[in-house]
């Protein structure tokens, strides 16, 4: 039976499959949990990440501004469904000298947050002449510190593994171009010191459907007995313009780059009134994944019509077996 590689998380936020359903993932029933006006500042928040944290839990947020300046906050929850956010963007200090370099900000996007070994990174779309992937690092989600990007411009949706893999670390990323890109595949490149990123391998790339324009890694890869569990987006372009879904792969656990199986369906569509309707419609997009290695438990957040964070349940062993049987 499929399982979790990890630790229990007793107090992840869950509510039952709703009675009469057969679907693998289901949404919350009170989505969407974070409205677009959370803060006085906000135009809108969506495309969060969140993670385990003392008692409760934390995340960094994507907080566009009323002058629609795109920016990271950080939070705070007791129970994963009710934040406190920060109403003051994120003010990422230098972790030394050399960082002071591209300290300057112009745009952060799409967080991903990971407890790696002694902290929590965070990886970030970062503007450095254009869209790269930022990582920086804090243990207390009150001070934050940034490292070195980690490619050069043009690249998107950088999502680190939560432990190194053949004694490297591991990120998973989108090679892009400097507009709203038409195109992109996964990759993966490992790193010996979190600055220096290569050996990079081709993961996967688009398919038809709901993934036929582009494809990218969502949440931090959950460590399973059969594989790592990837929950990545995909795109299709329609008459009235993008469409955002998402669905799940397994990767080999010692060569991630390796493929062993690909879901055809998506696992959730835009097809809620708060996916459809907002700043972009269309748009159901996964940045985080809490998973309870106790119950096979996941909760899924992701950002409905880059407007709001909604959220969504499954149990691991069901998305497994979702993926293996209806692999392409």
């Amino acid at each position: 039976m499929p399982t979790i590689i990890g630790n229990p998380l007793p107090h992840i936020p869950w509510q039952e499959r709703p009675s009469g359903s057969s679907d693998v993932l289901w949404r919350f029933s009170q989505n969407p949990i974070i409205n677009h006006d959370h803060i006085p500042s906000s135009n809108s928040i969506f495309n969060s990440a969140v993670v385990p944290y003392g008692d409760g839990f934390a995340g960094v947020f994507r907080c566009d501004s009323k002058t629609r300046q795109m920016q990271l906050h950080n939070g705070h929850s007791a129970d994963g469904i009710h934040w406190q956010i920060g109403h003051g963007r994120i003010q990422f200090q230098p972790a030394d000298a050399r960082a002071a370099e591209i300290n300057q900000f112009q745009y952060a996007y799409d967080p991903r947050v990971i407890w790696l070994e002694d902290r929590y990174y965070v990886t970030w779309c970062n503007g450095y002449h254009g869209p790269t992937i930022g990582v920086g690092y804090t243990t207390d989600f009150e001070t934050f510190y940034q490292l070195e990007n980690a490619y050069l411009p043009f690249n998107r949706n950088g999502v680190l593994f939560p432990r190194r893999i053949n004694g490297k670390y591991a990120m998973l990323s989108r090679p892009s171009d400097n507009g709203h890109t038409p195109f992109g595949d996964i990759y993966y490149s490992e790193s010996p010191d979190m600055t220096h990123w290569g050996c990079h391998r081709y993961v996967m790339g688009t398919a038809g459907g709901w993934q036929s324009t582009k494809i990218g890694a969502g949440p931090i890869p959950i460590e399973t007995n059969e594989g790592w569990l990837l929950i990545y987006h995909g795109v299709l372009t329609s008459c009235n313009g993008f469409v955002y879904s998402f669905g799940a792969a397994l990767l080999d656990l010692e060569q991630p780059w390796k493929v062993i199986a690909r879901g055809e369906p998506y696992l959730l569509a835009p097809q809620a009134p708060y996916e459809r309707t907002g700043d972009v419609p269309n748009v159901a997009f996964p940045c985080a994944a809490l998973a309870d290695a106790a119950t096979g438990r996941l909760a899924i957040y992701y950002g409905g019509a880059d407007t709001v964070v909604c959220l969504a349940f499954a149990h691991v062993d069901e998305v497994i077996d979702f993926v293996k049987t209806n692999a392409f």
